[in-house]
């Protein structure tokens, strides 16, 4: 076992690469290059969240303004945050607030572009792609500021008793169009805020924000907690983040991360939540299964193939990656092996072929590949592809790929990657570096193999990611998981395949009941070839109003589900019209729908129902309500465990050198490392 002081080296040479990494592209306002107006400034953003019930819920409260003399468009662009769902979009027209409805794609620029021809105030937000939510406002009137909300909705994940949640504002630098065009405004000139309000069925005994040690973290109970930062102009209160750099009082160019740590020893367990106004109505659900840790270790030797982008985006986090790859190796036994292969334009193996992961095989190998400069494009095929040359058939093989970019090199469609993973007996383990990384393309990759996809900011620590999955591989996975609900009628499960559950991870699964009552609810699948079932039953209830918010989680896990078939079987006009059906009927942006903002009346006069203004005031309502009760158990399997164990959990106070130890220690060694540069 390492000790601390032999660890800090290690520690120190990851800090160093986190703190001297180049800012990324952040989210902000964009102003043509190549103009003589004079930029907007965003005079103030405030995000606040609310976690509680599995989901969170996040609202950017921002304030442009317009210091020229003549009328000017505002366009705002940020990343787009994992698995969100974009409801609600609002902009002050007169001092009131109006709230936007969903139109197919095309359809809501026409009427955008019309309405500013006409020099009506009007407001649209749409996706571009995976890659950023852009929200248009005009106009911004000369010497005058405009207010806009926009509130997104995710699941919230806990992974071997860890959760995260992170709001992306680094925007990646990936597109190059985009950047050539754009130049970005990012710096908050009077008034940032950030708050954090987090209520859990269970307890929770560590917040942190590894990259944000000045955030004010109270306690409110072992189920609640606050998470504050306060930047204003021209103060600097005891507690607050308020710091000065040129005339910024905050800049939007590093993510916020949020981990916290469920206290050890918790049952696995079934919760649910759902809504239903009418008892012979239809209702939404979504289950959240968190399992008993019964997944056995694995003994016999297995192959790794690390598969690393090294294209010049990854300038900035190249040496984060090198450390990361080092300490997954050093975790592995030797009678494991592994190889390690990188791409820009091409790819190249820096091993001879398998190496057993001995301390002197991992140390040589890290020597070379920490010698390596990152540059060119992106040929991320050529990468897979080697990567999968030599596998042995009776070995058990993995494939760790860390990328932050896209394929833009070689071969570049989706389903070229999936063909070449149906016909390879490996699993494919991919960590997403960055908010502009092709997420759909690398988590179908992985779901195809049966592997998995982690989502990895330029904020969070690559190196605990890295150690985190490493040690999940070291367990049995449940492969092939189906989920049954017998007993009352249900129907539209998502996701429509979930193909496997390795230790640590959560099952999230949303869906639609037509009758209440009790039903029996089961989990199958196979361990290590043989079949496995987890059952249990619980009521499904009469009526639910308190999660509104359900049936656009339900209807975006949906669209996902779609967009992956369609992205598989090619192009299809039913498919692309059921997902732009879904989107407007539940007032979602997706790649297919925007959110336009008009004067009240031209709602009416344009014949646009004002199905999202009710829905957004339903939503607003129910958290009124929750906000007012205690924390809410939803456990739903109390009289007849699914599990008989306790839940999988990182260990405490062993001794063992995790990643949560990692990442509770980054802000004291950032502390640190900055006195020493003093």
């Amino acid at each position: 076992m390492k000790s601390f002081k032999s660890s800090f080296p290690v520690l120190m040479m990851l800090l160093v690469a986190l703190v001297c990494s180049p800012l990324s592209h952040a989210a902000g306002l964009l102003k043509p290059t190549n103009t003589d107006l004079a930029p907007l400034e965003i005079r103030e953003h405030h995000v606040h969240v609310v976690i509680e019930d599995g989901y969170a819920i996040t609202t950017i409260d921002q304030v442009f303004a317009n210091l020229s003399a003549v009328d000017l468009e505002a366009i705002y662009s940020f990343p787009v945050p994992e698995k969100a769902a974009v409801g609600e979009f609002t902009y002050w027209i007169d001092g009131q607030p109006v709230t936007g409805e969903v139109l197919e794609k095309q359809q809501a620029r026409e009427v955008y572009e019309s309405e500013k021809q006409a020099g009506r105030e009007t407001a649209l937000a749409e996706q571009d792609s995976y890659r950023t939510f852009d929200i248009a406002v005009y106009p911004v009137k000369a010497m005058q500021d405009v207010r806009t909300r926009l509130t997104y909705i995710q699941p919230v994940h806990i992974d071997s008793s860890i959760g995260r949640y992170v709001y992306p504002l680094e925007e990646g630098g990936v597109d190059e169009q985009k950047l050539a065009f754009w130049s970005y405004q990012e710096a908050v000139t009077e008034r940032f805020s950030f708050e954090l309000e987090f209520r859990s069925s269970w307890p929770v005994n560590e917040f942190r924000l590894p990259q944000h040690p000045q955030a004010n973290i109270q306690m409110l109970s072992d189920q609640e907690w606050l998470v504050s930062m306060n930047n204003e102009a021209g103060s600097a209160e005891e507690g607050t983040a308020a710091v000065t750099v040129a005339s910024a009082v905050h800049r939007l160019d590093q993510d916020i991360v949020v981990y916290w740590r469920q206290v050890q020893g918790l049952p696995g367990a079934v919760e649910m939540v759902a809504h239903r106004e009418q008892s012979d109505g239809r209702g939404t659900f979504m289950l959240t299964v968190t399992p008993g840790d019964d997944l056995a270790p694995i003994t016999q030797g297995r192959d790794w193939v690390f598969v690393l982008d090294h294209s010049g985006s990854m300038e900035g986090k190249y040496r984060s990656l090198v450390e990361g790859v080092n300490r997954g190796l050093s975790s592995l036994n030797p009678e494991d092996r592994f190889r390690i292969v990188l791409f820009n334009r091409q790819a190249w193996e820096i091993t001879t072929g398998f190496e057993h992961a001995t301390a002197e095989n991992v140390q040589h190998h890290i020597g070379k590949l920490d010698r390596q400069h990152p540059n060119s494009g992106t040929n991320l095929y050529a990468g897979l592809q080697l990567g999968m040359d030599s596998l042995d058939a009776d070995r058990a093989s993995a494939l760790i790929l860390v990328t932050d970019g896209v394929a833009n090199l070689g071969y570049t469609e989706k389903r070229d990657f999936l063909d070449l993973l149906e016909n390879q007996d490996v699993r494919l383990f991919s960590f997403v570096m960055g908010n502009s990384a092709n997420r759909p393309l690398l988590e179908s990759m992985a779901g195809v193999s049966n592997g998995f996809a982690m989502n990895v900011s330029n904020s969070d620590d690559i190196a605990g990611k890295l150690l985190e999955a490493t040690s999940r591989l070291t367990h049995e996975a449940m492969h092939d998981v189906e989920v049954r609900i017998e007993g009352i009628k249900v129907g539209d499960l998502t996701p429509e395949r979930i193909g496997s559950l390795y230790r640590g991870q959560q099952l999230i699964v949303f869906g639609h009941y037509w009758t209440a009552g009790e039903a029996q609810v089961s989990i199958n699948g196979r361990v290590a070839g043989e079949s496995r079932t987890y059952s249990t039953r619980f009521a499904f209830p009469e009526t639910a109003t308190l999660h509104p918010e359900v049936e656009r989680l339900w209807a975006f896990a949906k669209i996902e589900d779609l967009q992956n078939r369609l992205d598989y079987f090619g192009e299809g006009a039913d498919i692309e019209q059921a997902i732009t059906d879904l989107a407007v009927e539940n007032g979602l942006v997706t790649n297919y729908t925007s959110m336009i903002i008009l004067r009240e009346e031209r709602f009416d006069e344009l014949g646009i129902n004002r199905l999202n203004r009710a829905r957004v005031e339903q939503e607003q309502l129910a958290r009124q309500e929750r906000a007012v009760q205690a924390v809410r158990n939803n456990r739903v399997d109390q009289n007849q465990p699914m599990y008989s164990g306790s839940r999988a959990s990182h260990g405490n106070g062993s001794g063992a050198f995790g990643p949560w130890m990692l990442l509770l220690l980054l802000p004291l060694l950032a502390h640190r490392l900055a006195a020493s540069r003093s």
